[in-house]
This record gives C-alpha cells, sequence and structure tokens, in this order.
C-alpha cells in the first residue's frame, strides 16, 4: 500500500504542471453542461448564461493553457449551434438531447438485423428507410388494426410507393451501369431511338 501512495505521488508530482490548466478547461465545460441541464428556465435566460460564459472562456483562454485550442473550438462549435440550441427549453416535451432518437434507430437495426441475419444493415434501410423504421416503431409501439390501416390516406400512400420505386429503379440503373457501360448506354441509346421513331 505504502509502495502504492509512493507511484501515485511521484505521478502528481511529474504532472503537476498539467493540472492548472485542466482544471480551469474541465470547470468551463463543467459549467456549460450545468447551464444546459438545469430545469425550469426559458431558452433566452439559458442563451444569455451561456453566452457570458463562452465570452468568459474567449477573454480568459490563456488561462487554459495548452488546452487553449480546445477552448476555442468548444467555443466555435457551440456558436455553430446557436440558432437551434434553445428550442428545447421553450417547447415542452421537447428532449434535450438526440439520444431517444438514436435508440429507435439502434433498435430497428437490432431487430432487422436479428430477423434478416445478416452482420450489417440491409442495403434497403437506405431505399425504404422513411417507410420500414415508421413501420417498425409503430409496430413495436403497439398492435395495429385493420381498421386503422383502412382509414389510410390512399392517394398519399400511391405518392409514396412511387417514390420509393422511383428510388429503386434508379438504383438498378446504377447498378446495370457499373456492372456494364456499354451495354448499359446502348440500352439507353436504343431506347432514345425508339421514342423519336414514335413521335
Amino acid at each position: 500500500m505504502t509502495y502504492l501512495k509512493g507511484m501515485v505521488n511521484r505521478a502528481l508530482a511529474a504532472t503537476a504542471l498539467v493540472w492548472p490548466p485542466l482544471r480551469v478547461a474541465y470547470g468551463w465545460v463543467h459549467q456549460a453542461a450545468h447551464l444546459l441541464g438545469q430545469e425550469g428556465r426559458s431558452g433566452e435566460q439559458v442563451r444569455r448564461q451561456l453566452g457570458g460564459l463562452l465570452g468568459a472562456m474567449t477573454r480568459h483562454r490563456d488561462q487554459a493553457g495548452p488546452l487553449a485550442k480546445g477552448v476555442d473550438h468548444f467555443v466555435k462549435v457551440s456558436r455553430s449551434y446557436w440558432a437551434g440550441l434553445f428550442a428545447c427549453y421553450d417547447t415542452p416535451d421537447l428532449p434535450r438531447t438526440n439520444n431517444d432518437l438514436e435508440q429507435a434507430f439502434g433498435s430497428h437495426r437490432y431487430h432487422e438485423r436479428r430477423a434478416s441475419g445478416r452482420k450489417g444493415a440491409s442495403p434497403s434501410l437506405v431505399l425504404r428507410g422513411a417507410v420500414k423504421v415508421i413501420a417498425g416503431l409503430a409496430t413495436r409501439a403497439g398492435e395495429v388494426t385493420g381498421e386503422q390501416l383502412s382509414g389510410a390516406d390512399r392517394a398519399a400512400w400511391q405518392t409514396k410507393r412511387a417514390e420509393l420505386d422511383e428510388r429503386r429503379e434508379r438504383r438498378t440503373d446504377r447498378r446495370r451501369f457499373r456492372k456494364n457501360p456499354e451495354a448499359y448506354l446502348n440500352d439507353l441509346e436504343n431506347k432514345l431511338n425508339q421514342s423519336r421513331l414514335r413521335t
């Protein structure tokens, strides 16, 4: 135990110059997290307080020593998100983070891989994700009845179906072109010539 204490003390002594800037930078980031995490305040209040903290960080960045560039980056990124950073404080039931959304997509990928036996995500998720993810989330949220399905907007369904078919056809065309560009271009030229003959 004495040996361990001695080792820790030697390590702390050897890194003593690193700790003051680290304490300063960590203190600022911790304060920003605290400001953003408080409940019951308006977006304007949070905006003013965080703006003041970012201003102080910019003015006193030299206190962070070698971490000053990291402080600059933190301020720059915070300012880049500024326009949409405070909406969650003024909108009831709007989550502060996108963790729930990430969990929903992760859950969908997990269930799809489990059902299909694939190790990676299905390519159809890119083509039909707008429908597949919503359908998957809806069925996990509760049972969907026939009455609910029959009340769907048929015109909107047909529009979405046509859009998905068009995306599938474009993907098929790209694959055909990559596989045999010459045959694809000849086929395209023949279709163009036939359309000219009809007119």
